[in-house]
């Protein structure tokens, strides 16, 4: 017991040495010299005492203690009473130079209007410690093996829970699948449906870029719906279809929620082509003037996989996600993602004490008295100091469109740069087969920026455009 306490200390590489003899002294020495010159051994670290540095090399004390002297007497090291021995603060080598980068790193922008992040500053940081806390104390030692690689049984019972009540959606906790992020739930889903045969997957004209390349790199072929001034049309999506991929709660980006005689209509189509219909739910919650809009899942469950997301109410770098899937479907998914466990274990109790607690749904009543009051700010500002400019999608969401006058996105997205603003054109969102006349229009997120830095990025926002 003496000696396995004794062995106890701090770890310390130094690579292969002389195996014996006066040698061996002078490759310990050599070895510690270099890494204390190169900066490998910051100034100040601590080494590991004589003792236990020779039984974790397997060599005699002395020899140990020897180049530790021979280092404190070159200045390399120094060596105190109860302080141990450590590192000297001396100057170190410098890096040998590397070849030159090739372009200049681009400049943060000094304001941020792009869609798709929340304001990180809000994260209930208190609320969630203290979710973290009560669920690392009560949970089961087996939570931290590697698990049910559909997810916790914690979390997806407390999802179920939580999607029927707010969203409509019939889950199963069974048929739930945490994710590492919708990404990844959507890549998974492509994945499948390749392996099923389908070879086209119907999706919306106005969309995001990254899940139609998620679905090309599956190896699907992605074909746009029709889009009229009431939104996406998906009744009679193309004959090849074996899919298609809506934002039915919330348009993404047009931001107008699926009409109930489309919903009931493409649901019909998936009946009857034996078809999926793939539901992205990314910012359900969050609603301002309108009631709030149920899960097209709720329609059938054999037909509609739903695809929900952490990342707009709370944030994306929790990177945790979920599909609720038609019970045929389980299977073929969990083979596609090799039956491997996704997002940290700590973080999957932590979500499901934070949802099953109430905390969830007080961030979010938060969340959204604190985005209308952004929103109402930037309605109020393109009526004072851009007329000509319309917002639409608004009722819901974090994000809304503005209608610029033709011809004019680009050179307000080159404004933009101009006065360092990250903003998107709308152009950027539109999918290059679509057929729909095409819209000059920025898209902003007016729930990136922090609440300190609001105003100045509504102001930046306004002298750009016309």
């Amino acid at each position: 017991m003496t000696e396995s306490w004794a062995n106890l200390g701090i770890d310390l590489h130094l690579g292969p040495l002389e195996p014996a003899g006066s040698g061996l002294r002078r490759g310990l020495t050599d070895a510690l010299r270099e890494a204390v010159r190169t900066g490998r051994l910051a100034p100040g670290t601590r080494l590991p005492s004589s003792r236990t540095l020779a039984a974790d090399l397997g060599i005699a004390r002395n020899t140990v203690a020897d180049a530790y002297a021979d280092l404190v007497a070159e200045g390399w090291l120094t060596a105190r009473q109860g302080s141990g021995t450590r590192v000297a603060d001396r100057p170190v080598a410098a890096p040998p130079a590397g070849p030159a980068p090739r372009g200049r790193t681009p400049a943060r922008p000094v304001h941020d209007l792009r869609p798709g992040t929340p304001d990180l500053a809000s994260f209930p940081r208190a609320e969630w410690l203290k979710a973290t806390r009560r669920a690392l104390h009560t949970a089961p030692h087996e939570a931290f093996g590697y698990g049910d690689p559909r997810g916790r049984p914690e979390l997806r019972q407390a999802l179920a829970g939580y999607l029927s009540r707010a969203r409509g959606v019939r889950a199963d906790p069974a048929r739930i699948l945490v994710c590492n992020g919708a990404a990844h739930a959507l890549s998974l889903l492509g994945t499948v449906l390749r392996a099923r045969g389908v070879h086209t997957v119907a999706v919306e004209s106005y969309g995001l870029h990254i899940h139609r390349d998620l679905l090309t790199a599956a190896g699907l072929r992605t074909v746009p719906l029709p889009f009229d001034a009431q939104g996406t049309d998906p009744g009679a999506p193309p004959e090849a279809a074996g899919a298609v991929l809506l934002t039915p709660a919330h348009q993404f980006p047009m931001g107008m929620a699926l009409r109930p005689d489309r919903r009931a209509a493409v649901v019909d189509w998936a009946r009857r082509t034996g078809a999926l219909v793939l539901e992205d739910d990314y910012d359900g919650e969050f609603r301002y003037d309108r009631q709030p809009v149920g899960a097209l899942q709720g329609l059938d469950p054999d037909r509609v996989v739903h695809l929900g997301t952490a990342s707009k109410a709370l944030a994306p770098g929790l990177r945790l996600a979920w599909a609720v899937l038609p019970a045929p479907l389980l299977d073929e998914v969990l083979a596609a993602k090799n039956h491997l466990p996704t997002c940290s274990a700590l973080d999957q109790l932590t979500f499901a004490e934070f949802l099953t607690s109430g905390a969830y749904d007080r961030h979010v009543r938060a969340a959204r008295l604190r985005y209308r009051r952004r929103r109402d700010a930037l309605t109020t500002a393109l009526a004072a100091r851009a007329p000509d400019v319309r917002a639409t999608g608004i009722a819901a969401g974090l994000h809304a469109v503005l209608l610029l006058p033709p011809g004019t996105e680009q050179s307000v997205i080159q404004a933009a740069t101009w006065q360092n603003l990250a903003l998107y054109g709308l152009s950027l969102f539109r999918h290059p087969d679509a057929t729909t006349p095409p819209l000059d229009a920025v898209v902003v997120g007016y729930g990136t920026p922090p609440d300190h830095a609001w105003a100045g990025a509504l102001d930046a926002l306004c002298r750009v455009l016309p």
